[in-house]
């Protein structure tokens, strides 16, 4: 987790915790029944449980709060303190229900922005590398759309911005990777639709310019020399000193072929020109 994303959630326990009453430890009775203690009293417990990092039965003990006090002010501060001590321990999936849950009985309340942020971050723990299902990543992405949406002038919405660029880059990774899959298997129709995406849909990552070179082998492999030419050209224009560039000048160049130059914009050019 990134440093900034730590420290905001740091914030947020020491605001939670802050003039909160402290007094000693829970214990049990014999067999290990939980015995009735005061809300302030578990939450120590609590509280004692999240220092140590025992995350899970932190989780728990919080959730023991609202448990025995369900109409105390501290049961309200435990659920959401439950869901930060669930995503602490990587329980990811339980930090989502909890957090969720909270949002669901307050909304009005003044945390209800930081559940969304767990909520958010908890999802995008959860990204699988590009190869396998990029379910999470889109849980993600929705998830932190809404916090930059509904809470722009938070910390969180700035955290939340800076993941979304990353998730979008994501995808778009994964897309080259199934393009490249279809390029590879002689595909280029299928695989010019990947490319394509990735320029029109994402075109503020990092993959942008091999999609355009793989538009330019696509294109060239169906005899489409002038599409061809416009991506190359596109390629040269917002990208001329990347590797991708030289290698797509290359390719025409092999068959006494130039980059078109550009007449109108980029993607407008694309889109005139697609063969389907």
């Amino acid at each position: 987790m990134h440093k900034l994303a730590r420290s905001l959630r740091r914030l947020s326990l020491v605001l939670l915790l802050m003039a909160l009453p402290l007094a000693a430890c829970s214990g049990t009775r014999n067999g290990g029944e939980q015995v009735e203690k005061p809300a302030e009293e578990l939450w120590a417990e609590a509280t004692r449980l999240l220092d140590e990092e025992r995350f899970e039965q932190a989780a728990k003990a919080f959730e023991e709060v609202e448990r025995q006090h369900p109409y105390s002010q501290l049961a309200t501060r435990a659920q959401l303190m439950a869901a930060y001590a669930y995503y602490e321990g990587g329980m990811y999936d339980a930090a989502i229900a909890a957090a969720e849950r909270f949002i669901e009985l307050h909304p009005g309340h003044e945390e209800v922005p930081y559940a969304h942020y767990l909520v958010a971050v908890s999802w995008y723990e959860q990204i699988s590398d590009v190869g396998r299902d990029q379910g999470a990543t889109e849980k993600a992405l929705e998830a932190l759309n809404l916090v930059v949406q509904r809470f722009p002038d938070s910390d969180y919405a700035r955290d939340a911005q800076y993941k979304i660029d990353l998730v979008r880059d994501h995808l778009a990774g994964k897309e080259m990777e199934i393009g490249r899959f279809y390029q590879r298997q002689g595909r280029w129709l299928a695989a010019m639709n990947r490319f394509r995406r990735v320029v029109e849909a994402y075109q503020t990552t990092t993959h942008v310019p091999e999609a355009l070179h793989r538009l330019v082998e696509c294109n060239l492999a169906l005899g489409l020399e002038e599409e061809a030419r416009v991506a190359a050209a596109v390629l040269g224009h917002n990208f001329p000193d990347s590797e991708w560039y030289r290698r797509s000048y290359a390719l025409l160049q092999g068959r006494g072929l130039e980059p078109e130059p550009e007449k109108a914009g980029w993607l407008s050019r694309l889109a005139n020109l697609w063969p389907f």
